[in-house]
């Protein structure tokens, strides 16, 4: 569970709610989305965001246990081996998977096509002093994949706005938060 972070679920949320968003403009008018693709997304949210986290920990272990904010981590602690990491990992990709192959095809492609960024978000703080973008592009691929879900495609005119916007707010809300928590160093 502190792999995953589900003791935060902040994280869960925002990644959750461009997926949200997105299934509710795409809706037809004066309807609600579809609960069945909200719940889909919601528990998607958790499983993959999860999943971000134990990569998240498994490329900073080292890193994360010279840090006091986070060397109680499963992993920075030594309570979790890498192998442990890996087969967990392995467990809640399959569980995305098992969710993803619920949608249509073009989701299932538009869905994988996010896995770069995944694994490459939490790289981006040893290479650029711009990881929150990296974060936003990551956290707001559920505004296209929401659109694709409910309707077969990606809405361009109102996906893409929706996507970058999310972007956007993706940049504020993580900086505000690098500031408050790390006084202004971006190590997460």
């Amino acid at each position: 569970m502190q792999l995953m972070r589900l003791d935060r679920p902040i994280g869960t949320w925002l990644l959750f709610w461009p997926c949200g968003w997105s299934l509710a403009l795409s809706a037809a008018p004066g309807c609600l989305p579809d609960l069945w693709l909200m719940t889909l997304f919601g528990v998607g949210a958790m499983v993959m965001r999860g999943a971000g986290c134990t990569i998240n920990d498994m490329w900073d272990k080292d890193f994360d246990g010279k840090v006091a904010r986070t060397a109680g981590r499963p992993l920075a602690s030594g309570r979790l081996s890498q192998f442990d990491a890996l087969v967990f990992l392995g467990a809640q990709l399959g569980l995305g998977c098992l969710i993803l192959q619920e949608l249509n095809f073009y989701s299932v492609c538009l869905g994988a096509a996010s896995m770069g960024l995944v694994i490459t978000y939490p790289l981006m703080k040893r290479f650029t002093y711009w990881p929150q973008l990296a974060l936003g592009f990551t956290f707001n691929w559920g505004a296209l994949l929401g659109s694709a879900a409910a309707l077969g495609q990606c809405q361009w005119a109102v996906c893409a706005p929706l996507y970058f916007s999310g972007v956007a707010w993706t940049l504020i809300y993580d900086t505000i938060y690098a500031h408050q928590v790390c006084g202004g160093e971006f190590v997460y």
